[in-house]
């Protein structure tokens, strides 16, 4: 009579226990993505209900500091007016629809929001205003 034994070693692997931790994982980073603010400079944006999901390729932050403005392209300063539009010409030469974001603090004048709006229309880029939602 043969004898049998009775444990018998199982090869198979499970790995659902790691898909939850990458699941986890992705869900983390996702939420923690979002949570990012991508502007250092603190700006108090205009308020409007109408929200633009495209996508802008630089971005332009007018700040008032006390009647004197400084410009920055992409959170470096550049000076003045005319430095905002060397600094768009070299970062946006060449590119197929280019798009600026521009973000003015609530208490810069009309008068450099439109400087800014007009380089964007001599040089044919897209403007958008960011604003924040109500």
């Amino acid at each position: 009579m043969a004898i049998k034994h009775g444990s018998k070693v199982e090869k198979s692997f499970s790995a659902s226990s790691m898909t939850d931790l990458m699941f986890l994982l992705l869900l983390f980073l996702l939420i923690a993505t979002t949570l990012i603010n991508p502007n250092a400079l603190k700006l108090m944006l205009p308020k409007s209900s109408n929200q633009l999901k495209e996508k802008a390729m630089t971005t332009v932050s007018v700040q008032d500091t006390g009647g004197k403005y400084r410009y920055y392209v992409e959170l470096q300063e550049v000076g003045s007016i005319e430095g905002v539009e060397r600094a768009l010409k070299a970062r946006l030469d060449g590119q197929k629809d280019a798009t600026v974001s521009l973000h003015c603090d609530k208490s810069v004048a009309v008068d450099e929001v439109v400087k800014v709006m007009n380089i964007a229309k001599d040089n044919n880029y897209k403007l958008i205003l960011a604003t924040n939602p109500r």
